[in-house]
């Protein structure tokens, strides 16, 4: 067990100089992963509906703009993992940012292209600049403080609206945790010590702000589906909550902080502080 554990760190502790066999191993897993992931996307979402020529629409006013968060966190995070993986194999920190960071935008922008060739939906402007926005979020923090200081996170819980309309917001949890935008939350979350260096401040606590939205059966109001389902009063919703830097918590253990690095795009449950559009203020005990 002892050298099992021993092997495992070894293999997940970042190289301190250019390791070309990693190198060239991340390169192929990560082609093979985004071409894997395009191909079953492909299958899953775009084969049912007919193609077009590639076409643009102006989406930017559905869903309150919760999938345009959606867009900025996973830019972000993929882009992290692209940058923490060409670190592991001990690329320099130009690498991790020009080949790495942006490994999200390049993904995300193969699927806005996918989008454009479908008549369902198309390419979105306002998509891509949710997706350049995650990115430049990560590249800017690293050539700023080289640390990340602010991490877009995300919290999901059920709601109600998934059974009203099952087909566009999901008939399992796995698929009303990315299509239904009313229990979505994401957050900016701040690592208070980092910006406080001198304080007593623990190094793993964090101070988040969220946002989410509620009352959404349809994308827009405007649209001849919303008369189709009960009427519904759609609103913003902020949020002020703690939170924790996973990254922050010391270990010796590469394979712990791997785990760490991971989830730590996922928000804690804590007490929260909400105000909405309508202007209703809650107090949650345990919100996520």
């Amino acid at each position: 067990m002892g050298f099992s554990q021993d092997a495992v760190n070894s293999f997940l502790k970042p190289s301190d100089t250019l390791n070309k066999p990693r190198r060239n191993g991340v390169v192929i897993s990560e082609i093979s992963l985004a071409s894997g992931a395009l191909l079953g996307l492909n299958q899953l979402w775009y084969v049912d509906y007919p193609h077009s020529n590639l076409h643009s629409v102006n989406d930017n006013d559905e869903w309150l703009q919760m999938d345009k968060a959606g867009h900025l966190f996973s830019s972000y995070h993929l882009g992290v993992f692209g940058s923490n993986a060409l670190k592991w194999s001990g690329c320099n920190q130009k690498s991790q940012l020009i080949y790495g960071a942006t490994i999200g935008l390049a993904f995300m922008t193969t699927v806005e292209v996918f989008d454009g060739y479908s008549s369902e939906w198309g390419f979105s402007w306002g998509d891509m600049a949710a997706n350049a926005t995650g990115t430049s979020l990560y590249v800017s923090q690293e050539l700023l403080w080289k640390e990340q200081r602010i991490v877009p996170k995300f919290s999901f819980h059920t709601t109600q609206y998934a059974s009203v309309r099952p087909n566009v917001l999901g008939n399992s949890l796995s698929q009303q945790i990315l299509k239904d935008y009313n229990g979505q939350t994401y957050w900016f979350s701040a690592n208070v010590h980092s910006f406080f260096k001198q304080s007593k401040i623990p190094k793993w606590l964090n101070v988040a702000v969220g946002y989410g939205a509620d009352g959404m059966i349809t994308g827009r109001s405007e649209s001849n589906d919303v008369f189709l389902y009960p009427e519904t009063k759609k609103k913003r919703q902020f949020y002020l909550s703690l939170d924790a830097d996973l990254t922050k918590i010391q270990t010796k253990s590469h394979f712990l902080k791997t785990f760490f690095s991971i989830f730590n795009s996922i928000k804690i449950p804590a007490p929260t502080f909400e105000i909405n559009s309508l202007g209703a203020v809650k107090f949650h005990y345990f919100y996520f």
